[in-house]
C-alpha cells in the first residue's frame, strides 16, 4: 500500500519511461518511444493530481522546470514545435508532457496520443539521447 506522505511514481509512467534525473521539485522522465522525443515532468510530491494542488511557490518552481526541460529538449532535438500538456485522463498523478514535434513526424500535425504503437529506443540511441538531455539539465 502506498504511503500518502511519500512520492511514488505511477506504475504506468514507470513502465513507459526512463528516468533521466531529478530537478529541485520534479523527476524528469523520457518516454520510451523513439518516434517522438518526449519528456515527462513529475513533481515529487505525494498524491498530486492537479497543478493547483501545489503551493504557489512550488507552482512557480514547476513552471521554471518545465521551461528548462523544454529548452533542453528543443536545443537537443532542434524541434520545430514543442507541445506542452498536462492531461492526466489516463494517469491521474500530476505530470507534464513536453514533446518535440516536427512536420512529417508520424502524428503531425495531430496530437501524438493514440498514434500507432510505441517504438522503444535502441540501447545506444537512448543512452546518447539521455546523456545529451541530462547534460543540458545538469544531471551529468
Amino acid at each position: 500500500m502506498e504511503d500518502p506522505m511519500q512520492f511514488v511514481l505511477d506504475s504506468r509512467l514507470a513502465t513507459d519511461t526512463i528516468v533521466l534525473g531529478d530537478m529541485l521539485l520534479s523527476r524528469v522522465l523520457l518516454m520510451n518511444d523513439a518516434r517522438f522525443p518526449w519528456l515527462v515532468i513529475v513533481p515529487r510530491r505525494p498524491s498530486l493530481r492537479e497543478f493547483l494542488d501545489l503551493a504557489a511557490t512550488e507552482r512557480a518552481i514547476l513552471m521554471e522546470e518545465i521551461a528548462k526541460a523544454s529548452a533542453a529538449l528543443k536545443d537537443v532535438t532542434q524541434a520545430e514545435k514543442l507541445n506542452v500538456a498536462a492531461l492526466g485522463n489516463m494517469v491521474p498523478q500530476l505530470h507534464i508532457h513536453v514533446i518535440a514535434r516536427f512536420a512529417g513526424d508520424p502524428a503531425w500535425p495531430n496530437p501524438v496520443w493514440g498514434r500507432g504503437q510505441a517504438v522503444p529506443y535502441e540501447t545506444d540511441s537512448v543512452e546518447k539521447f539521455a546523456a545529451e538531455i541530462g547534460h543540458k539539465l545538469g544531471f551529468v
